[in-house]
């Protein structure tokens, strides 16, 4: 007779349900999102960016990754001269270029 302890009985235990491939489906569901979402997309811009790089020619106005935008003087392989004004040129890395702008947009700034 036990007043303040109830004695509890342990159920058997229930049988296992399931074949085991869920944790596996889920990993598969879980690469597929990170595919599509992160990398897919990342190496589409690199792509991108890396054929915008390769085309860029004497005369074109860029905008480069600070924000400075600018007339391509000079192409090197791994520089590019850049006439942000007057006289006055700047060397940067290629790989800095953000962006190359349409014609004439310089003279409308």
């Amino acid at each position: 007779m036990s007043f303040f302890i109830p004695q509890a009985l342990a159920a058997d235990a229930a049988p296992a349900q399931g074949s085991g491939f869920e944790p596996i489906f889920m990993l598969a569901i879980f690469g597929l999102i990170f595919y599509f979402m992160i990398w897919r997309p990342q190496s589409k811009r690199a792509k991108e960016h890396k054929n915008l790089l390769a085309e860029l020619a004497k005369g074109d106005e860029v905008i480069n990754s600070g924000g400075i935008a600018g007339k391509v003087t000079k192409v090197t392989e791994n520089f590019v001269i850049l006439e942000i004004a007057d006289g006055v040129e700047v060397k940067v890395q290629k790989a800095a270029i953000a962006s190359v702008l349409p014609k004439g947009t310089l003279k409308a700034v």
